[in-house]
């Protein structure tokens, strides 16, 4: 087959269906990581340059499908007219109450929901700006894709992984796991362009080095990554960690391993489509 032949669609689909049992595609397993995960992101730049590169305007309402605990949802209400933020998790919609109760933000609407489900029941309508900021863990992603067209009138932001994304290698090589990577942003971007979507590309990039104060804390921040440890899976990993943090001041951490990248696509309704294009 072609280059130009491949439908990159039922690439995603295979891929996807491959690892259709992995634990992030299951609400169970964001519910349990909810607290660590909305602390975790605060530590890294990612916010801060997505914003950069998202320019939100005041007039803006915008709909983020798959927002966590307002990740991004929060610092966006502080610059925009409002959001919808919308999540299956019933654990991070409720962290996310908490974060708008505590900074008096009133401009952020909490929806349970997903991508498959049918938003005009969920009474959600078209907004300004649509996000999805690394929940890309739908079946089909053109017809998310389309979906999200539907539901925007002027911009599309998306990001997902660039290679490892937030995973390290050398974790899983630990306990004897075969680490395979998950969908790259190269597959999206081909199907937005099967699509007639011109996506702009641009990444974010963190390489912060996350400070422990002991063992544990390292060996809990970490676990995440190695789906139903195993007890001796457990201890290899304790070994691998007691072997490799390296002492800083207030704590240890890991030695240097790549940046953490994603990529951000986004485009404009009205100009970055062949779809919307109207003849004279």
């Amino acid at each position: 087959m072609s280059v130009p032949n491949i439908d990159w669609n039922t690439v995603w689909q295979l891929c996807h269906k491959k690892n259709s049992r992995h634990k992030y595609n299951k609400v169970a397993f964001w519910d349990k990581r909810a607290p660590e995960f909305t602390r975790s992101v605060k530590e890294t730049d990612y916010i801060l340059q997505f914003l950069e590169m998202m320019n939100p305007q005041p007039e803006w309402t915008v709909l983020d499908m798959g927002c966590a605990a307002g990740t991004l949802a929060i610092p966006l209400a502080k610059k925009v007219r409002s959001v919808t933020a919308v999540d299956p998790s019933p654990r991070m919609r409720e962290l996310l109450q908490e974060r708008c109760e505590k900074e008096g933000i009133e401009n952020v609407r909490v929806v349970d929901g997903s991508w498959e489900q049918d938003w005009d029941e969920l009474d959600i309508h078209p907004h300004d700006v649509f996000m999805a900021s690394r929940s890309l863990l739908m079946d089909d992603l053109s017809a998310s894709i389309a979906k999200a067209q539907d539901f925007t009138r002027q911009k599309v932001f998306l990001s997902t992984l660039v290679g490892n994304g937030p995973h390290d290698p050398r974790i899983l090589s630990a306990v004897d796991r075969k680490f395979t990577p998950g969908l790259d942003y190269i597959i999206v971007l081909n199907v937005l362009r099967q699509m007639g979507i011109y996506a702009d590309v641009s990444f974010t990039r963190n390489s912060s080095r996350k400070v422990y104060p002991d063992h544990e804390s390292a060996l809990n921040d970490v676990r995440w990554m190695v789906h139903d440890m195993s007890e001796d899976e457990e201890a290899k990993l304790r070994e691998y960690l007691q072997e490799t943090l390296l002492p800083v001041e207030n704590g240890l951490t890991m030695p240097v391993s790549s940046p953490v990248r994603w990529a951000v696509l986004s485009w404009d309704k009205q100009t970055g489509s062949d779809t919307d294009m109207v003849e004279e």
